[in-house]
């Protein structure tokens, strides 16, 4: 039976992202596990791709709430390689960043991943794996555009924002912003989701067999900067965001993907 992970998240504006910390007080209660303690699939959380977001640190809640569920969380170190992969059943890459790019967000962003781990990744979703796939606002997202659009993803090195409200976004069921799917409904009534909030990421476009999560509508712009939280009319370009995704997911050969752009950093678990 193939797994697939709902993320309900919590965002922070640039002048705390350096500060961001895990909850150590965090201690998620499963009342109906999937898996005995310690018997589900392995979850690999990528460390190798000099990731903001690793399992003992700012995803030490996130860990914590899988293993909780069952699910035996490892840290993955180092580059991807088929036969380590195999050995897991989902991999969970958040904010992967080129060296280049750790302390200089500007332009250029190369990829965080080579092509021939691209290739294997690739091959390991396609044998069976589940990919979820976060990659937050330049530089994050050109980081990781290469490894999304192996799958048809396309991802924008930039920043959506609501042009007339500011703070956070609210996708919804009610202005069709939330699109109701098996993710969102969960595996009964207490798991269902009638909204999620967000405050900035990317928008990106879906291969036409991916179906949709977050959308975004009228109000929004996608704004594409030289350099991160940087604005200015010289060096952007902007553009409606309207029908651009920040949730997605897709059947690809016989394993999945779920794309988001923007980090996450709570799960709940259930089956597909």
């Amino acid at each position: 039976m193939n797994k697939r992970v709902l993320f309900l998240s919590f965002f922070f504006p640039i002048s705390l992202f350096s500060q961001q910390i895990a909850d150590s007080t965090f201690n998620p209660t499963i009342q109906h596990p999937e898996y005995k303690k310690g018997k589900g699939p392995i979850v690999f959380i990528d460390e190798g791709h000099h990731n903001f977001h690793t399992k003992d640190g700012r995803y030490q809640s996130f860990a914590l709430l899988l293993e909780g569920d069952g699910y035996q969380v490892e840290a993955y170190k180092g580059i991807f390689n088929l036969t380590k992969l195999s050995e897991g059943k989902i991999l969970v890459i958040s904010n992967a960043l080129n060296e280049v790019n750790v302390e200089n967000w500007y332009l250029p962003t190369p990829s965080a991943f080579s092509e021939e781990e691209i290739a294997i990744v690739k091959q390991w979703v396609n044998n069976g794996g589940s990919l979820f796939l976060i990659a937050d606002h330049m530089p994050m997202a050109g980081a990781a555009t290469a490894l999304a659009a192996a799958f048809g993803f396309v991802f924008t090195n930039g920043f959506v924002f609501n042009a007339n409200a500011r703070g956070p976004d609210y996708f919804n069921l009610e202005n069709n912003s939330l699109i109701e799917n098996p993710i969102t409904k969960g595996r009964d009534s207490s798991e269902s989701v009638s909204q999620i909030v967000s405050f900035t990421g990317q928008g990106f476009m879906l291969p036409k067999d991916a179906s949709p999560i977050l959308l975004f509508g009228d109000d929004y712009i996608n704004v594409i900067p030289d350099t991160a939280w940087v604005f200015d009319d010289d060096s952007s370009i902007r553009y409606s965001a309207k029908g651009y995704a920040q949730g997605a997911y897709e059947k690809y050969g016989n394993g999945r993907v779920v794309a988001f752009g923007e980090q996450i950093t709570a799960s709940v678990v259930q089956k597909f």
